[in-house]
């Protein structure tokens, strides 16, 4: 999604949750073209730095990945779904350590009233139409994340004749 972004000139904003201790972003995702990048210690990524920016871009839709989905992503969503912000959680974007906190955090974010989504659904919607100048790499982003999609246990569950 980081790479969806600089295509789509979608602001990226980024927290890291006590880098000195736990690390910076990693390497492998391009943040480079972040409006903004901001350590924090609380666990929603709503710093007075994020909603300054949130509100100087005239921001009203948030589309939200990271972890750990039960603690920092779901406080996040819970502060933004407040400010009524319209929150979009990407449900392939989300982890946890401990991987039953995934789906309880998806249904608490939805049953507040947040849209949990897939990445591809909301690429597609960002560019609305194959004619969009951007659709070409949009696609072609799609593609190259399509295998890791079809492996990921957590959104396409097995049924018994697969087992």
């Amino acid at each position: 999604m980081s790479k969806a972004s600089r295509i789509l000139e979608v602001p990226l904003f980024v927290t890291e949750q006590y880098p000195k201790g736990l690390g910076s972003t990693a390497s492998e995702i391009d943040i480079e073209h972040a409006v903004i990048v901001e350590p924090k210690s609380k666990f929603s990524m709503v710093t007075p730095a994020i909603s300054a920016k949130l509100q100087e871009l005239n921001i009203k839709s948030v589309v939200l990945y990271g972890i750990e989905s039960h603690v920092c992503v779901l406080q996040t969503c819970l502060e933004l779904l407040d400010s009524n912000y319209d929150v979009h959680v990407l449900a392939d974007g989300v982890s946890s350590m401990n991987h039953p906190e995934i789906d309880i955090a998806l249904r608490r974010m939805t049953s507040e009233g947040a849209h949990v989504v897939s990445s591809e659904s909301v690429l597609f919607q960002l560019t609305s139409d194959s004619k969009d100048p951007k659709f070409k790499a949009v696609s072609n982003l799609v593609k190259e994340f399509q295998e890791a999609a079809r492996h990921n246990e957590l959104l396409f569950k097995k049924s018994a004749a697969q087992l």
